[in-house]
């Protein structure tokens, strides 16, 4: 088994000790991404939606960095600071994901890093 770690500068910096992604036997394994803009480092405004929004994007740009699309996600997990924005963020995610869309597990969480109130975490698979 070969790993190859992903990594796009149109996602934020690892902020610890482990990959954007990694790749192993065709399926990519992404780290949770929240609401960070790339460039600043920091959380975007504008609350739940734009932080989901943000995260998916990010999301997004590593699947890219890995030849992948939304398309090839068969697994996400959702981790929300307050389960009551689950409607919200349901919403935005339900705009990124294409029929059929990927399995899903939904979790509130006691805090996310750097206080973001979204994190979502995928894995994808390159089709054969």
């Amino acid at each position: 088994m070969t790993r190859q770690a992903v990594s796009t500068s149109g996602a934020p910096s690892a902020i610890g000790p482990y990959s954007q992604a990694i790749a192993v036997d065709g399926f990519v394994f992404c780290s949770g991404q929240i609401g960070l803009d790339p460039q600043s480092g920091e959380l975007v405004t504008g609350g739940v939606e734009a932080q989901a929004e943000r995260a998916l994007r990010n999301l997004e740009a590593v699947l890219d960095a890995a030849g992948l699309a939304m398309a090839d996600v068969v697994k996400t997990t959702l981790f929300l600071a307050d389960m009551g924005d689950f409607g919200a963020v349901n919403a935005v995610y339900g705009r990124h994901m294409p029929e059929p869309p990927p399995a899903r597990s939904t979790f509130a969480v006691a805090a996310l890093p750097k206080g973001g109130l979204v994190e979502v975490e995928a894995i994808a698979r390159r089709s054969a």
